[in-house]
């Protein structure tokens, strides 16, 4: 992937309007019509990686495709979310992540095709997420779960429910960019949203109170950072400055150290919403970051392990935030339903 510098990235997002339907609700509700009107194809780029085979199959009516490395053995598997504010299809840079996931950490990527507003709703969508999440590990082992913006939102409250209703701790939760308080009420947002060249309040509120369909905004299916976080298993988290979800992200890590949870936060200064899947030097760094540790997640407890997990490092000269710590304990894996037509 080429790269480009990252100082520029923000006055390219603005000239082409990345944030017009994000701005005013107008905006959001004719983007919303396009979107039902007109749904963009979903599957996977045609010239996606040669070392990376791909599969889809049908999980209770979700279209879920599965990467794995075309030769050799995979480990284990991970599911990754993706995001789009909950109205947009996956696009070709979560494609691209989920391959080089597939490829480097040697492990079964689970995507799934997730129904989406006016259609899906948190209450339909993140319990189905957990039950997915449960049949991957059915089939393959150790499982971890990764999404970024919406789909951290969806990842993180399906966490909540396999701690609450599994007994599950899952190995390594990676959000990129999470959405955590869906009322957007964070103080600290009215700071950053004249330097965010991405999203704006008005027109994420109109796509998540579709979302949210007759939940309460403080339920943790909606927004996670309501839920109690003790218990979880180990989190690895992507912010940038440059982003109106940067003041709820860095109050999840607050939150979640003070719970025990086991955090490593990577924030990078001026960074826009989604650094991570940027064409950039700092989001090639990420992006090896997250192969890592998604890499570490699958490694049976006991065995020895790759160079890659301990302390924060960084592949490229991206400015990350040394890890903070604090406990974690690991929760029986208990019994997953069978792993049906999960492929992923």
């Amino acid at each position: 992937m080429p790269t480009v510098p990252g100082r520029f990235l923000p006055l390219y997002l603005r000239l082409i309007r990345t944030n017009r339907r994000y701005v005013t609700a107008r905006g959001a509700e004719r983007h919303l019509r396009q979107r039902v009107l007109r749904p963009p194809a979903y599957g996977p780029p045609r010239r996606l990686r040669a070392d990376v085979s791909v599969r889809v199959e049908r999980w209770r009516g979700w279209p879920v495709y599965t990467l794995a490395p075309a030769a050799g053995r995979a480990s284990g598997g991970t599911v990754y979310v993706h995001g789009g504010a909950w109205v947009n299809e996956i696009v070709p840079q979560h494609w691209q992540l989920a391959a080089r996931i597939a490829a480097r950490a040697r492990t079964h990527v689970v995507v799934p095709i997730y129904p989406l507003v006016p259609h899906g709703t948190a209450g339909h969508v993140v319990p189905a997420m957990a039950e997915l999440v449960l049949a991957v590990r059915g089939r393959y082992g150790r499982v971890c779960l990764a999404g970024d913006s919406a789909g951290g939102q969806i990842a993180l409250s399906a966490a909540v429910l396999l701690r609450d209703g599994h007994g599950t701790a899952l190995p390594r939760t990676v959000l990129v960019s999470p959405a955590l308080d869906l009322s957007f009420g964070h103080p600290g947002i009215d700071a950053v949203q004249p330097h965010d060249p991405w999203l704006a309040r008005d027109g994420l509120r109109v796509f998540a109170d579709l979302w949210r369909g007759d939940l309460g905004l403080t339920d943790p299916r909606v927004s996670p950072l309501a839920a109690d976080l003790r218990g979880l298993g180990p989190l690895t988290v992507f912010s940038g400055t440059r982003d109106i979800l940067n003041p709820d992200t860095r109050l999840l890590v607050q939150k979640a150290v003070a719970a025990g949870v086991d955090v490593e936060y990577h924030e990078r200064p001026g960074a826009v919403h989604v650094f991570p899947l940027t064409p950039t030097r700092e989001g090639a760094a990420a992006r090896g970051i997250v192969v890592d540790r998604l890499r570490a997640g699958h490694v049976t407890p006991g065995r020895a392990r790759g160079p890659s997990d301990g302390s924060v490092r960084e592949e490229g000269p991206g400015t990350a935030r040394p890890a903070r710590r604090g406990g974690s304990g690991a929760a029986p894996r208990g019994n997953p339903p069978s792993a049906g037509r999960a492929g992923p």
